[in-house]
């Protein structure tokens, strides 16, 4: 049976999820888990990852809180070998209808929380890759917005937009710690921020309708495929990838079919 100490091409390995209570960060969890890792979940509210996962309640804008999280998740686990920097926040509007306060705070969680969990958990991944080499990852949870221009995205998209700068910098950065580092660019997804996003609109069914119909594929893509996704590059079998961005938005990015009809 996969799972801890299971079989699967995580077995034996250990792997940290922020922002692993809910949506993609849960389903990203639970694929480790049945992948055979060693799961920690860190999280503002942890109670939601999968069973069978260490949870962690920690803020990934809390420096100190990110440090003594990841020691104890190391401490649980025995060992460190992929970090999924997935936790983050949303925003919509232009330029002029976010505040310097709502910049900072989205600036903080997406791409500061990367940079707090990362310091923290490189001496444990570097350790585990002089150990076991080409095993070792860290993958972010970028987004096609760092990529397209999306309308009502403009603090969103230049928060992920430096996620996507700052994965190919640290993957150069830790080339020689044999420290893999890429991410995936999910297009919309049907998760709890898009739902909450979507309860707020004056018409959620017409809004949810524009959303599915701006992915080539007709529908948002689910928490599973970019789950997938993530957990892909994370594994040894994608030892060969580094800085790389892998797209999971149903073609958003690249294609451009002609209307049906």
């Amino acid at each position: 049976m996969n799972g801890p100490g299971g079989t699967g091409d995580f077995a034996g390995l250990g792997a940290l999820v922020t922002g692993g209570g809910s949506g993609i960060g849960a389903a990203t969890a639970a694929l480790l888990l049945a992948r055979g890792a060693r799961v920690a979940v860190l999280d503002r509210d942890p109670s939601g990852a999968p069973a069978g996962a260490v949870r962690i309640a920690a803020d990934v804008t809390d420096g100190a809180g990110v440090r003594a999280g990841i020691a104890a998740a190391v401490a649980e686990l025995g060992a460190l070998h992929a970090l999924v920097g997935n936790a983050g926040t949303g925003a919509v509007g232009t330029v002029e209808d976010n505040d310097d306060e709502e910049w900072g705070h989205v600036l903080d969680v997406n791409v500061l929380g990367l940079v707090r969990t990362a310091r923290a958990a490189l001496p444990h991944l570097r350790r585990a890759a002089a150990e076991a080499p080409g095993s070792v990852s860290i993958t972010h949870t970028c987004s096609i917005a760092a990529t397209a221009g999306l309308p009502q995205r403009a603090l969103y998209s230049a928060s992920k937009g430096a996620v996507l700068a700052l994965t190919l910098a640290m993957a150069t950065d830790h080339l020689h710690d044999g420290i893999r580092v890429n991410c995936v660019n999910p297009g919309t997804a049907d998760t709890p921020w898009v739902a909450r996003l979507l309860d707020r609109a004056p018409d959620p069914a017409a809004e949810r309708a524009a959303l599915n119909a701006r992915q080539p594929l007709g529908r948002m893509v689910t928490a599973e495929e970019v789950a997938a996704a993530i957990v892909h590059l994370a594994s040894p079998a994608a030892s060969g990838i580094t800085g790389t961005a892998l797209a999971v938005d149903g073609g958003m990015q690249g294609l451009r079919p002609r209307p049906v009809g």
